[in-house]
């Protein structure tokens, strides 16, 4: 068995957390698109104003912060600045052979903090609640490339 094959049950639960977390930035990205077409407004660029087939009436005010789309775009920029540590770290977590039970408790555990994160921003959650839950993540994440590293320098 290599370990980097669907016959590795880590590597597979790595395939599915990882394909889970890819698909969560990309909707997210999605998700902020949605928001502003819906709500006509909170672009992000000045040449956003040029008329085009989805904004026939540009107006100076679509340029505004709006909080609707806004948060999105803050859910976004959070995942790509977490969900990649773990896309990158999964593999190395993987390739240092950890048992299936801790891989898919710590892979599964990120992914469940990241989705309860964004559930907690998108319900406007205090701080708090969010930091815990970036705290779980990141923490699993430090995990992982601690586990990554022992194994390497064993």
């Amino acid at each position: 068995m290599t370990v980097m094959s669907m016959e590795n049950p880590v590597f597979t639960t790595y395939m599915v957390a990882a394909a889970i977390m890819v698909l969560k930035i990309m909707g997210q990205g999605w998700m902020t698109v949605f928001r502003m077409l819906k709500s006509d407004s909170g672009f992000a660029s000045p040449e956003d104003l040029r008329s085009g087939l989805i904004n026939r009436n540009p107006r100076a005010d679509q340029l505004e912060l709006n909080d609707y789309v806004d948060r999105s775009r803050r859910m976004h920029r959070n995942d790509l600045e977490n969900i990649p540590a773990f896309l990158a770290c999964g593999l190395i977590f993987v390739a240092a052979g950890p048992s299936h039970l801790l891989a898919s408790l710590l892979m599964y555990g990120f992914v469940a903090a990241r989705l309860a994160h964004t559930v907690a921003y998108a319900t406007k959650q205090s701080h708090e609640v969010r930091a815990t839950l970036y705290s779980i993540g990141s923490l699993i994440v430090i995990t992982m490339a601690v586990y990554a590293l022992v194994a390497a320098l064993s």
